[in-house]
């Protein structure tokens, strides 16, 4: 599909979790995906109403909200959530349409270690029904998630390889990533 021509079908195949996940704070976790999911059906219908192939709506709130493990915590307001369940609201967010692409910033950024250990099984097992392009500086994310890397330094790819035939050529990713960027 050519980007430019199809520019908005193709944002609508991708899901985007960014590192600052701008939440409305004084929003109820279900009230708020019920309201993203809303502005994608909209986005749905008038489609159809334009005789245009419409991309379909995913999960329903309440499966989207098992699926991230918000159960306890959809009674509440966002702003009352620690930031491992903001994450989890944002995920769903992300994932409420059904993307096919998922982009994820940071995810696991300031999220205390058992938060981030459900995060990247999360991630990981989604990962076998999606794409997912994971940003991170933190290496033990990659290693920890991630089968395939891609580094770019100043604007460049200077690495693009499978996570293990990196290992081979380093001690570590992070080594790798210092030899590769400091050129």
């Amino acid at each position: 599909m050519e980007t430019l021509e199809h520019s908005l079908e193709i944002r609508k195949m991708i899901g985007y979790l960014p590192e600052n996940n701008p939440l409305y704070t004084d929003m109820y976790v279900r009230e708020y995906l019920e309201m993203v999911k809303g502005i994608y059906q909209k986005g749905q219908k008038s489609k159809k109403a334009s005789g245009k192939k419409s991309v379909g709506v995913g999960a329903g709130v309440e499966d989207m909200i098992a699926l991230v493990g918000l159960e306890k915590e959809a009674h509440k307001k966002i702003g009352a959530l620690s930031k491992g369940y903001r994450q989890r609201v944002g995920l769903a967010q992300a994932l409420i349409h059904d993307p096919s692409v998922l982009i994820l910033d940071e995810p696991t950024s300031g999220l205390d270690p058992n938060q981030i250990v459900e995060i990247r099984k999360f991630i990981g097992n989604l990962g076998r029904k999606k794409t997912i392009l994971l940003s991170t500086h933190i290496m033990q994310e990659v290693e920890a998630i991630c089968d395939r890397v891609i580094i770019i330094n100043l604007g460049k790819i200077v690495a693009n390889e499978k996570t293990e035939d990196l290992r081979k050529q380093e001690s570590s990713l992070e080594r790798m990533f210092q030899r590769v960027t400091q050129k």
